[in-house]
């Protein structure tokens, strides 16, 4: 019942205070962490906030919402090469909440904080009149003046790009049709491996040093292939051409490539993979690759950037591919 549960301060005391071990969170005893970066270091930050059946489903397990929510922010700070350092949590909780729900929520984070060497440094917990919603910060650092961005992809780079690409928008496409992996004729171990992409996100934390060192341009892929490689491209002035052959592929994907290909090029540009994107001047590109292979992240080549700018080039079989003008994941 709603009046056994913890009070704020006591909440925070027991269940957030275990997991800000770095100094500068001061214990959350204070209004505000204080951080300062290692000399010849700068701060990288980013935010993602999630929303309950928006980014994940209301009775999901307890510590996958929270890893997700935490992954995705790693993915951002591995994406400009940074090295995480704390995370700040706003948690908008329902009024329906249980002190179970949050325990689990929080062995969700306290695992996640041991696997990817990451601090809890503070925030802020609520009640929400509109269902779970769960918002955080993510601080990283990098070597000064080193941050990978967008905006740096030139003509004759080679485009990488991490993991596999697909898998996640369908997961999401089975959680959201019952009967879609029977239709497709998914195995069970496709069907859990895609179930299992959507909700826990792998943030390519062991690439950051690499890109640092070798890309021009790097961003994670978390609104489609296609339409983040679009983002890039403009951000660059460059174009870019893919090869729809090279685009790596988990075998759930492969059978629907040739089950149901209009589903699969949707799921390409489906979002949620946090897959990592880069290009990389063509004199870098195989000690890169050699490089993620070493550090256990293995990335592959799926085009180059082109002169033509703001475009994206598909192709398929050697002949250019038509894609909808408005794919991938927008909120509005």
């Amino acid at each position: 019942m709603a009046q056994d549960r913890p009070g704020e301060f006591e909440l925070i005391k027991s269940y957030f205070a275990p997991l800000a071990s770095d100094p500068g969170s001061l214990g959350l005893t204070d209004d505000a962490a204080v951080l300062r970066p290692e000399p010849g270091f700068d701060l990288v930050l980013t935010k993602d906030v999630l929303a309950a059946d928006v980014h994940f489903f209301a009775d999901d397990a307890p510590e996958a919402i929270a890893a997700k929510a935490l992954r995705v922010n790693l993915s951002d700070l591995a994406a400009k090469g940074a090295k995480p350092r704390g995370y700040l949590l706003g948690l908008a909780l329902p009024s329906d909440w249980t002190e179970l729900w949050l325990e689990r929520f929080c062995a969700g984070l306290s695992a996640d904080q041991s696997a990817y060497d990451v601090r809890l440094l503070g925030g802020d917990t609520i009640r929400s009149n509109n269902g779970l919603q769960v918002s955080i910060t993510a601080i990283g650092q990098v070597e000064e003046g080193k941050a990978v961005r967008r905006s740096g992809a030139r003509p004759g780079d080679i485009l990488f790009v991490t993991g596999t690409i697909g898998d996640a928008a369908a997961g999401l496409a089975a959680r959201l049709d019952p009967v879609f992996c029977e239709r497709a004729s998914l195995a069970v171990g496709d069907e859990n491996h895609i179930l299992d992409r959507y909700l826990l996100p792998r943030p390519r934390t062991k690439l950051a040093p690499l890109l640092v060192g070798h890309a021009s341009a790097a961003m994670d892929v978390s609104d489609g292939l296609f339409a983040d490689c679009g983002h890039l491209a403009n951000a660059s002035g460059t174009g870019l051409e893919i090869d729809l052959a090279k685009v790596p592929v988990s075998p759930a994907m492969k059978h629907l490539q040739n089950k149901a290909f209009e589903y699969y090029v949707r799921f390409l540009n489906g979002g949620d993979d946090y897959e990592i994107l880069a290009a990389v001047p063509a004199e870098k590109a195989e000690r890169f690759r050699r490089g993620a292979e070493l550090a256990g992240c293995p990335v592959t080549e799926i085009g180059i950037v082109s002169e033509e700018a703001g475009r994206v080039k598909v192709t398929k079989d050697g002949h250019p591919l038509a894609l909808a003008a408005d794919g991938g994941f927008r909120h509005f």
